[in-house]
C-alpha cells in the first residue's frame, strides 16, 4: 500500500513538473520509508524537518506513525497531507500542518456497523483487531454502533503484533458461532485470519476496514476472500472520466493497475502542489516560506480530486470525504462496490 501511495504521488508530480518549470522552479519527490514503525517515522520526520528544501509530506499510510511524526512536522512547519490516515486523533490536536483527504474512523465504524446490522442482519458479532491505534479505534467504533443497533458482541480480541497462527482465536469463533466476524487492521494479519478460518471450515462472512483494501489481500487468500466485506477510503475509478484517465495514466507509467490508495496518493500530491503554486503566486512568484505553504494548503477549498473534492476545515479534515462499502463476491480485485457513505462534519 505504501508503494501504491508513492507511485500515485509520483505520477501527480510528473504531470505537474512543467507548470513549475514555467514559474522557474524544479520539483521532485524524495522518498522516505517509515517501515510502518513510529520510531522510524519520527527519525525520518527529523531529517525532513532539517532539510529546508522539503516543503510538504504526502503521508503517512499508518496513523500510528503519522501521529508522532506530525509532532515533528508541526515544529518545523512542514505541511502534511495524508492519503490514508483515518484515526480520529490525527486531526484532533489543533496542528496547523496536519491535513487528510480521507474520512475518519468515527464515520468508518458507523458505516460498517450500520451495514452489518441493517443490511447483513448480523445479531452476533465476533470482533478482532490488530495491536495498533488504527485497529483498536476502528474496532471500538464498529462495536459501539453495532451494540447501539441491538447486536451482541460475543468477543472482542486484540491480536498481538506479528502473530501468524490463529488457532486459539478461530476456536473461539467456532464456539461462539457468530453471524459476522469483524477485523480491524491491515491485510497482513487480516488475510491470514481469513485464510486460516476458511481452511478450518468457518464459512461466516468477514468484514473489515480500509486496511484490507489491497490487491495483496486477494493474493494472500485466493478463493478464501469470497464473502468478505470492507469499508474503504477509495472509490471506484470506473465511475467517471477522471477516474478512467487516472487508471490509464497510472498503467502507462508503471505497467500495473492502481491499487486502492494509489489515487489518494495522487490527489494528496495534487493538493500539495496546488498549495505550493498558490503560495508562490501570493509571494510575487518568489520562493515561499514553509509557513506560507502550510497556510496555503490548509486554505484549500473545493479542489477537484479524481473521486472527491477537497476542502479542509479548521482541523485539517476534508468535509467532502467519503467511505465506500465493497464486497468480494469473487476472488478478484477490486471487489464490487455496494454503496458510498458521505462524510458530513
Amino acid at each position: 500500500m505504501g508503494q501504491a501511495i508513492r507511485m500515485g504521488a509520483q505520477l501527480a508530480l510528473d504531470q505537474n513538473k512543467s507548470k513549475f518549470e514555467k514559474l522557474g522552479y524544479k520539483i521532485e519527490l524524495v522518498v522516505y520509508d517509515d517501515q510502518s514503525n513510529p520510531k522510524k517515522g519520527v527519525a525520518n520526520a527529523k531529517l525532513i524537518g532539517n532539510d529546508s528544501k522539503i516543503y510538504a509530506v504526502v503521508g503517512h499510510l499508518n496513523s500510528d506513525v503519522a501521529i508522532p511524526s506530525s509532532e515533528v512536522y508541526e515544529k518545523y512547519h512542514v505541511a502534511m497531507v495524508s492519503p490514508a490516515n483515518t484515526v480520529v486523533e490525527v486531526t484532533e490536536r489543533g496542528f496547523q500542518t496536519v491535513n487528510r483527504i480521507v474520512g475518519r474512523d468515527d464515520l468508518q465504524g458507523f458505516a460498517a456497523g450500520a451495514f452489518a446490522v441493517e443490511r447483513l442482519s448480523a445479531k452476533k458479532i465476533f470482533i478482532l483487531h490488530e495491536e495498533s491505534l488504527y485497529g483498536e479505534g476502528l474496532a471500538k467504533a464498529f462495536q459501539t454502533i453495532t451494540q447501539h443497533a441491538g447486536a451482541k458482541i460475543v468477543n472482542f480480541i486484540e491480536i498481538p503484533k506479528n502473530k501468524k497462527d490463529f488457532k486459539e482465536e478461530l476456536q473461539l469463533i467456532i464456539d461462539s458461532n457468530p453471524d459476522l466476524i469483524y477485523f480491524g487492521g491491515f491485510y497482513s494479519q487480516g488475510g491470514l485470519i481469513i485464510k486460516q478460518a476458511r481452511e478450518k471450515g468457518i464459512k461466516t462472512p468477514f468484514m473489515g476496514g480500509d486496511g484490507l483494501d489491497s490487491s495483496a489481500l486477494v493474493e494472500m487468500t485466493k478463493e478464501a476472500v469470497k464473502d468478505t466485506y470492507l469499508t474503504s477510503i477509495a472509490g471506484d475509478l470506473t465511475i467517471n472520466d477522471l477516474g478512467k484517465k487516472f487508471q490509464k495514466d497510472y498503467h502507462d507509467a508503471f505497467g500495473i493497475i492502481p491499487d486502492s490508495v494509489s489515487v489518494n496518493g495522487y490527489d494528496a500530491m495534487r493538493v500539495i502542489l496546488n498549495g505550493i503554486e498558490e503560495a508562490i503566486k501570493s509571494n510575487e512568484n518568489k520562493l515561499p516560506t514553509r509557513e506560507q505553504v502550510m497556510h496555503s494548503i490548509r486554505n484549500t477549498k473545493d479542489f477537484e480530486g479524481v473521486l472527491t473534492k477537497v476542502s479542509f476545515d479548521h482541523k485539517g479534515d476534508n468535509k467532502y470525504a467519503s467511505f465506500y462499502m465493497y464486497h468480494f463476491k469473487e476472488a478478484k480485485y477490486p471487489p464490487e462496490l455496494i454503496e458510498e457513505v458521505n462524510y458530513k462534519q
